[in-house]
């Protein structure tokens, strides 16, 4: 009984370890964007309002250019050191962005070396969030216990949404207690004092887990892997992961961080209605993903993911329509609860789905170069590009066809992954030289 008990508390502490950290990695993501607007005002005030969220919008981002290096550099060193010496170096590298985020003084009072270091923090949380997303998955893949995997890694996708609610949340609590003087004047940094505190609590959680088995054998057969072998050995994985990851992408960055931004700015709504309506989808969604997860370990992570991404594709752009052309806070909120949903559903196997396309040897290093490529390349500049395509061709929807492209890409997607094996997942070991 009392061994039962030691390893019920040890699988909560690895379900808590990913969703404290992968949280509050996400956290400081999306509160950015939120604040998108209030930050252009602080950093870059002599640029006009458009120029000046263009280039908010362009410095978050930037730190989408660090993470292929990011996980790059993080997911060989989770493969070869272990996940949790990633996982631990992760969460120093956020705590030292959040240091910059909190304690930056505004351009008025130091000029141009204000939006230069809010630079440098979003490069060093694109380095972080570069090794987050890989390191997390394979460690909540490889921990998990057989015929759960799907359930364990459906938490991963929980925290990201838990960090975009909280990060909607605390838009709502601040639109809702301060003028937007006073967001100005400073309390637009509250959110990211919070992720400050949560910090060390993320790092102790980290400090005391257990490397899983699955790791520690991979690392124990002393073999390496070159980049290049990983692109030679694995096409259809490398290919499966790529287009699942520019689906989650475009459907994170837009659907749910910019979203915010685009209904204040292009609809007119209240931002504290955008925020309430957003809050209430992000509450769906994290109901929906581990829901959908447990149910991709009993039919199949393809199913799952099919079953829920195409009433997504085919709903989304007249469903918008709709709130174009009637705009009112329940439309709002009933068709982004809808959606939501849909996604959740998405997104419970997800982060599963793509850890089992690659062996234990090199989940890490492929899932890394898959996830962070695609991000960076349609996520990082997502809401630039939306939002310079609405002022240059007058087409208020674009951010709802930018999603839409990327759940038809993601449909292809669910077709390439294969089931995978007991087998599968812990081998063969591919031989090569060090990346």
């Amino acid at each position: 009984m009392t061994a039962n008990r030691t390893k019920a508390a040890s699988r909560w502490l690895q379900l808590t370890a990913a969703i404290v950290g992968n949280a509050l990695e996400w956290y400081d993501f999306s509160v950015f964007a939120y604040l998108a607007v209030i930050i252009s005002k602080v950093f870059f005030p002599a640029e006009g309002e458009y120029t000046g969220l263009l280039l908010t919008l362009a410095t978050f981002g930037v730190g989408f250019l660090m993470r292929p290096l990011g996980g790059i550099a993080i997911g060989a060193y989770a493969d070869r050191r272990g996940r949790k010496s990633a996982l631990q170096l992760i969460i120093g590298l956020m705590t030292a962005s959040l240091l910059l985020m909190v304690f930056t003084p505004s351009y008025n009072s130091i000029g141009i070396a204000a939006p230069l270091l809010i630079v440098l923090a979003r490069l060093m949380q694109g380095l972080a969030t570069g090794g987050e997303f890989a390191s997390a998955t394979a460690y909540l893949v490889e921990a998990a216990p057989e015929g759960r995997k799907g359930y364990y890694g459906a938490w991963q996708m929980f925290g990201q949404g838990l960090s975009n609610l909280g990060g909607a949340l605390t838009g709502l609590l601040l639109t809702s207690f301060f003028s937007e003087q006073q967001l100005l004047d400073g309390m637009w940094r509250i959110p990211f004092v919070i992720g400050l505190l949560i910090a060390p609590l993320g790092w102790w959680i980290r400090r005391h887990l257990e490397e899983p088995k699955e790791s520690v054998e991979a690392r124990a057969n002393g073999e390496k892997v070159s980049l290049r072998a990983i692109f030679a050995k694995h096409p259809r994985a490398i290919a499966a992961n790529l287009s699942l990851a520019i689906c989650a992408t475009t459907s994170v960055y837009i659907f749910f961080v910019y979203m915010p931004t685009f209904l204040t700015r292009e609809f007119h709504i209240p931002m504290h209605d955008a925020f309430l309506a957003q809050a209430m989808g992000l509450f769906a969604f994290i109901v929906t993903v581990p829901v959908a997860g447990a149910l991709s370990d009993g039919y199949g992570r393809k199913i799952v993911m099919l079953t829920s991404l195409l009433p997504y594709a085919v709903f989304i752009y007249p469903l918008f329509s709709r709130v174009h052309s009637a705009t009112s806070p329940v439309n709002l909120v009933v068709i982004y609860t809808l959606l939501s949903i849909c996604l959740g559903g998405f997104f419970g196997p997800f982060s599963t789905a793509l850890g089992e396309q690659f062996p234990t040897t090199v989940r890490s290093s492929g899932l890394a170069i898959c996830y962070n490529l695609a991000v960076m390349i349609f996520g990082g500049f997502a809401q630039f590009i939306v939002t310079w395509l609405i002022q240059s061709t007058g087409v208020t929807l674009a951010p709802v066809l930018y999603t839409l492209a990327g759940s038809v890409i993601g449909v292809i997607g669910c077709l390439l992954i294969v089931p995978t094996s007991k087998s599968r997942l812990s081998g063969p070991v591919l031989v090569g030289k060090t990346a």
